[in-house]
């Protein structure tokens, strides 16, 4: 066993595997632990739009909201152009205090509802951090408001000004929050869908471009590079095709959502593989074997930077500035329109396209110019025409 376990440990396989095992665990290490460093302290890249509907009753309401929420707040837009804003991820939350709220404070035994609007369509981390915004800014303005009204009426009813603010602080709640969704979300297996797919579409497209290079590589002493560069289109689009048609089919099976029908969803996702799939396999076309070093560094920079997991507005500059140069950015924002509704799945298809469009050309031109290798034991041209 000794002497086998020499002999591989000498073999150029064994090593490449151990090295890129070992690549993995340190690309993947710096990449995450840098990528969301800090991320809780840029929650103010995140806005959220106040909508008084009340007038300058509860002007003083908006008004501290847009001091104390740790978030960029705006604050002159209509309920409808809120809204709209939410739906195309403008804006992250849309706070709505509505006609009457001051009114119904003043009212005994009534009590004053504050609206919040969500959009689903994004990152869990969204949603979850301004479902607890929504709670805790409820429980602020139920406090400030209810102690206000009720010691003006205390106060003109003849008590003192402590009595009434004793009598304040002890009353029960007077607003409530109400929330509501655009775009919701049937179940976490559905929230997960963008970050699956870039997931199983990449690492699927970086182990068939290895795989496809070497078989190229076979071929190379009998078929022009031209031919063989045509022959990898054909199999990448059809493959692409094939493969994002299962793919679907099966979320669709296992109670995936499809906002905007089954061919979207299918036609999308065959794009963006496809992109995955020449942007792979054009470091191999560069680097060799030594490309695949490159996929990984890729792979995980577009799982941190594509905003599957965290709002690309908390990332730090550099990664937020490198998510709009790769794939995946687009792919997610294009998965999150097809699947769970909302504007953008154009705009994110034609960013794809753009890309696609790039890696083949870069491909195309790389391939030309690198010099032909010849296989071992092949006859030189010298010697074919001596």
């Amino acid at each position: 066993m000794l002497q086998a376990l020499r002999i591989l440990l000498k073999k150029p396989p064994v090593i490449v595997g151990i090295v890129t095992a070992l690549m993995f665990q340190v690309i993947f290490s710096v990449i995450w632990m840098t990528a969301y460093s800090g991320v809780n302290d840029r929650t103010t890249e995140l806005t959220v739009a106040i909508v008084n509907e009340d007038g300058e009753m509860s002007q003083g309401i908006a008004d501290s909201l847009t001091k104390t929420l740790p978030f960029h707040t705006v604050s002159d837009l209509s309920s409808a152009e809120a809204l709209d804003q939410l739906n195309h991820h403008q804006v992250h939350m849309v706070l709505n205090i509505p006609a009457g709220f001051n009114e119904l404070l003043q009212t005994a035994g009534s009590t004053a509802e504050i609206k919040y609007t969500i959009n689903e369509a994004n990152p869990v981390t969204i949603k979850s951090m301004m479902q607890g915004v929504s709670q805790s800014v409820t429980n602020t303005i139920n406090k400030q408001a209810t102690a206000q009204g009720v010691q003006t009426v205390l106060t003109a009813a003849g008590a003192s000004a402590d009595q009434a603010a004793d009598a304040a602080a002890n009353l029960a709640t007077r607003v409530e929050g109400t929330t509501t969704s655009i775009n919701p979300v049937n179940g976490m297996n559905n929230q997960m869908v963008p970050m699956m797919m870039v997931l199983a579409s990449y690492v699927g497209a970086m182990i068939m471009g290895m795989n496809l290079q070497t078989a190229m590589g076979m071929l190379s002493a009998t078929h022009s590079r031209l031919t063989l560069f045509g022959a990898r289109i054909v199999i990448n689009i059809a493959s692409a095709l094939v493969v994002s048609l299962l793919g679907s089919s099966l979320i669709v099976a296992l109670g995936g959502q499809i906002a905007q029908g089954f061919i979207a969803f299918w036609l999308f996702q065959a794009l963006f593989l496809c992109t995955f799939m020449f942007f792979s396999q054009f470091f191999l076309i560069c680097f060799g074997p030594a490309g695949s070093l490159f996929n990984i560094i890729s792979l995980s920079l577009q799982l941190v930077s594509s905003g599957a997991m965290v709002p690309r507005e908390l990332l730090n500059g550099f990664y937020s500035g490198i998510g709009q140069y790769l794939p995946a950015t687009y792919a997610v924002q294009g998965i999150l329109s097809v699947q769970l509704g909302g504007p953008g799945v154009q705009s994110a298809a034609g960013s794809v396209a753009i890309v696609l469009v790039i890696a083949v050309a870069l491909s195309l031109v790389v391939t030309l110019l690198k010099k032909r290798r010849m296989p071992a034991g092949a006859p030189s041209p010298a010697q074919v025409n001596s």
